[in-house]
């Protein structure tokens, strides 16, 4: 018996694309961290970290006429004017997204970035004179992280990681919402390590730009997808070395992710001129992202959520389809996952990526080879 691999033209054009991306590094044969949300023109982002305890949120300001979407993936999410982003609801612009550590206290960020853009005259026109900020916003868990747990990101936060915004470079790292940012809690915090916020994009030769920030505080382990490898996870029992939470779930280990302790949320954005419910489609498609890069992802412990922003700047000539946007929406979350857990710094108890080095490629059991399992022929 002969074994045949056939791979689809799509496929073969997918990974020409990847490879050509920034989130693909040649050196490393994996993905590395490449751009990020601001390269989409007009997209500002700020990051206020508190000093009293790691926390901290992240506000991303849209341009005026900035079209909105979100899905909602995980079973313990905390959001905000989520429902407004319903395709058949009326609104379909979009001022503002915070990401926030603070768990449920931490949707208090979004009323300084209300604060904010009500003070810059920005919102939605209600009547002659009004104008409403619509500011959507999701939250993650680290109330046990780092020190006094009733220190969380409140309106103050929102307010001045607003006006702290910017186009340039976004820091990335154990700064704004992932300050407090952990991941890999299969088995307890005990053997965690620290997650953190990326950032990543790509640009193609027309001109379309979709690019993406994520807050990473998973349950899971996150993995580069391109090898394989677990970068950031649960550690193994004396917190050496990376335990790799799928052996530990095949080997019937801990589970572990106690409802509404963990969360990854994100925003990705783009230059494309899209519909309220393309923009909605993107966000879903976007999610593929968290599980090509956490294992496992959208766990009932986890509020993984994520927000979509349409720009409409791409000139009319070079219009994309929202099938493309979506497909490397989903590219740039996974790079901009690894680039939060690679950038991130170490707290007591809890290392960074760098602090430990990945365990080495499981070597194939030959048993398992489908040319172990042809019978011997016979002279």
């Amino acid at each position: 018996m002969r074994y045949v691999s056939f791979v689809s033209p799509g496929v073969v054009a997918t990974l020409l694309l990847l490879c050509a991306g920034p989130g693909w590094s040649q050196e490393t044969g994996g993905f590395a961290p490449g751009g990020g949300l601001t390269d989409v023109p007009g997209i500002r982002v700020g990051h206020h970290t508190l000093a009293e305890r790691p926390t901290g949120c992240t506000v991303v300001l849209a341009p005026e006429g900035t079209v909105g979407g979100v899905d909602v993936r995980g079973g313990a999410p905390g959001t905000r004017e989520t429902d407004l982003l319903d395709p058949v609801n009326t609104v379909e612009i979009v001022n503002a997204v915070v990401l926030a550590g603070g768990s449920a206290f931490g949707l208090d960020a979004a009323s300084g970035v209300v604060r904010y853009l009500e003070e810059q005259g920005v919102g939605y026109p209600v009547g002659p004179v009004v104008r409403v900020p619509i500011v959507s916003a999701a939250i993650l868990y680290d109330l046990g992280v780092g020190g006094d747990w009733t220190v969380r990101p409140g309106p103050e936060c929102g307010y001045q990681a607003a006006v702290g915004a910017t186009g340039g470079p976004v820091g990335s790292g154990s700064v704004g919402a992932g300050a407090g940012a952990t991941v890999g809690k299969l088995a307890g915090m005990g053997r965690a390590m620290k997650g953190g916020v990326g950032s990543a994009s790509i640009t193609l030769p027309g001109g379309l730009v979709v690019a993406a920030l994520v807050a990473v505080n998973a349950v899971g382990d996150v993995i580069d997808p391109a090898t394989g490898r677990v970068v950031a996870g649960v550690r193994s029992d004396d917190g050496t070395t990376l335990a790799d939470a799928r052996v530990l779930l095949r080997a019937g280990g801990p589970s572990g992710g106690s409802a509404g302790r963990n969360t990854t949320i994100g925003v990705v954005a783009t230059n494309a001129r899209l519909t309220k419910a393309e923009a909605s489609r993107v966000a879903l498609m976007a999610q593929d992202g968290y599980a090509r890069a956490i294992y496992p992802a959208h766990t009932p412990g986890d509020g993984d959520t994520t927000f979509s922003l349409a720009t409409g700047a791409l000139a009319d000539s070079a219009r994309a389809s929202v099938g493309q946007v979506g497909a490397l929406a989903a590219d740039v979350v996974a790079a901009a996952i690894l680039d939060a857990v690679r950038s991130a710094t170490p707290l007591p108890g809890l290392p960074a990526a760098a602090d430990l080095q990945p365990p080495p490629p499981a070597r194939p059991d030959p048993s398992e080879h489908p040319a172990a399992q042809r019978p011997t022929p016979h002279p």
